[in-house]
């Protein structure tokens, strides 16, 4: 079962958040899950089973050019995690179809994510969820 996280969730969001992106801090991601419920250009989803929060995925609009897009808004898929034992059971795919059904009543027609160039199984879930790789890119900063 896949359900838009609430603000009772956050903490729940965060957990995985976390687990996606770790050396954070748990206080500051449900914060910020909680920042992301209450704003209307994005949205948290949860996976279940049963009643046990086993997975999340993170979604917003982004109004700036987004990567091989023709429109604006896109919805963009920031993170989805869904805990090992439960892959490969289509969780994943029934959070981001969440997310694009979302992006879709916002008025999205196109919807987009990224990952690391590194991360090959992040390439490979996106490839499986019928996402089509748009371009690669190598970013550079320099101190001033």
């Amino acid at each position: 079962m896949i359900n838009e996280a609430t603000l009772n969730q956050a903490s729940a969001a965060a957990q995985f958040a976390l687990l996606l992106w770790p050396g954070n801090d748990l206080h500051e991601f449900v914060q910020n899950m909680e920042d992301i419920i209450n704003n209307p250009n994005s949205s948290v989803f949860l996976a279940f089973d049963d009643e046990k929060p086993v997975g999340f995925a993170q979604c917003q609009l982004r109004f700036d050019y987004v990567e091989g897009t023709q429109s604006s808004p896109v919805g963009y898929l920031e993170g989805l995690y869904v805990e090992e034992s439960y892959r490969r059971q289509h969780f994943a795919q029934h959070l981001v179809q969440a997310c694009e059904q979302w992006a879709k009543t916002k008025g999205c027609s196109e919807f987009a994510s990224d990952c690391e160039l590194s991360n090959v199984d992040s390439l490979n879930v996106h490839l499986k969820l019928g996402f089509t790789e748009a371009n690669r890119i190598i970013c550079f900063t320099k101190k001033l």
